[in-house]
């Protein structure tokens, strides 16, 4: 038997927010909007099991939504969102939970100390709410479109419910199971008529449900401001062979000699590559290409770089800025910085304003100085969610 179970309701269709999908699925700094409604979940030491409910027709981009989370089969939901919850209640009947949090998928910025208030509180109460108290005065018009105020509302006493709201499971499935069509818009309201005493706990000014274009608006301020900054640095060297031209940053310049590696010998590249693993603790560029392996002899560094950037997107984060200092005496690289700039944009698919690329000698010291290689330096800096990455 579970102690406490989590009920994601992710059905809904988003209708009167818009947009080329339901709003829980929409990207919101890096993170679906359901994937960062769940997560505060999956980290919670005392939820043991949690059930995403959804719309028969979201299997493929809820799977998507939530790759790599350790998840049971989502669950189809009903016409409306009280069907919804009471099917998937039901689907939990299985695991026995003591307790069951019920969250909407579109409230993504849920907290660990909301959980807690109300994990709490159901310690003394057979159901508890996160909520806040109503601050603003309340007017009640008259209908219709004349905005005529016909009563001025006391909000003493008045709360906006949020969720999780949270209920010993046999309860609340017990009163969805009596009231199941009434069309009531939360579970409290279902706990109420089934005379269950709801205590209120409070929630967050932040965890506010994306409804309308003006709540998308706030949750991007919302999701900028709890986004972290991180930078990272690359170092790499390798050494002149014979040949007639060297590759940097995905260019062949001319020159009187070429790179010598295993792969393409690309330093500039080889750089940039760790230190954009270095901004998520994915270790160096020979954990995910080892110079031991074959397949990866005279292979283009572009797809090194791709790859790192691709586990800096799935990690939630964003490529600020990045910026490159190659460090030779021959060639000289300034003609070819513009097409160095250009093709580190296009590896990265970040503006061409993002990209920095300088060059400078040692005036004639060290192997750089000697004529014997090139040496180049990186800093990546990128936003992530907090705790992204390794």
């Amino acid at each position: 038997m579970s102690r406490c179970a989590a009920l994601i309701v992710a059905a809904g269709r988003g209708s009167r927010f818009g947009g080329p999908k339901p709003k829980q699925y929409l990207d919101l700094a890096g993170q679906s909007v359901i994937r960062r409604a769940v997560l505060p979940f999956v980290g919670h030491a005392a939820v043991d099991v949690i059930q995403v409910v959804i719309h028969p027709d979201d299997a493929a981009i809820c799977a998507h939504a939530l790759a790599g989370l350790d998840l049971p089969p989502f669950v189809a939901g009903g016409a409306s969102r009280q069907d919804s919850v009471r099917l998937g209640l039901e689907s939990l009947n299985e695991h026995k939970p003591e307790l069951v949090l019920i969250h909407d998928a579109a409230r993504p910025f849920v907290t660990g100390a909301i959980i807690d208030r109300v994990l709490a509180a159901l310690g003394s109460a057979p159901a508890a709410i996160a909520a806040q108290p109503v601050v603003d005065t309340l007017k009640r018009s008259g209908g219709g479109d004349t905005g005529v105020v016909v009563e001025t509302i006391a909000r003493a006493g008045l709360w906006r419910a949020q969720t999780p709201q949270g209920f010993h499971f046999e309860a609340i499935l017990a009163a969805h199971r009596r009231f199941a069509g009434a069309g009531l818009t939360d579970d409290a309201a279902v706990a109420e008529q089934a005379g269950l005493t709801v205590k209120l706990v409070a929630g967050d000014e932040d965890n506010i449900k994306v409804t309308n274009e003006t709540d998308w608006a706030q949750a991007v301020r919302i999701a900028a401001a709890d986004l972290e900054t991180r930078s990272a640095t690359g170092f790499d060297v390798h050494r002149f062979a014979p040949g007639d031209a060297v590759t940097l940053c995905g260019v062949s310049i001319p020159h009187s000699a070429r790179l010598e590696g295993h792969s393409d010998a690309d330093v500039a590249l080889h750089a940039l590559t760790d230190a954009l693993l270095g901004t998520i603790g994915e270790g160096d560029i020979g954990v995910h290409f080892p110079p031991s392996d074959q397949k990866w002899r005279g292979a283009e560094s572009g797809q090194f770089l791709r790859h790192a950037a691709a586990l800096v997107a799935q990690a939630g984060g964003r490529i600020v800025h990045v910026d490159l200092t190659l460090i030779c005496e021959r060639p000289k690289l300034g003609p070819h910085r513009d097409r160095m700039r250009a093709k580190l944009a296009e590896l990265l698919a970040v503006p061409l304003a993002r990209v920095s690329v300088k060059a400078t000698t040692t005036e004639g010291l060290g192997f750089t100085g000697r004529g014997e290689g090139i040496a180049a330096q990186a800093i990546a800096t990128v936003q992530l969610p907090p705790a992204a990455g390794g």
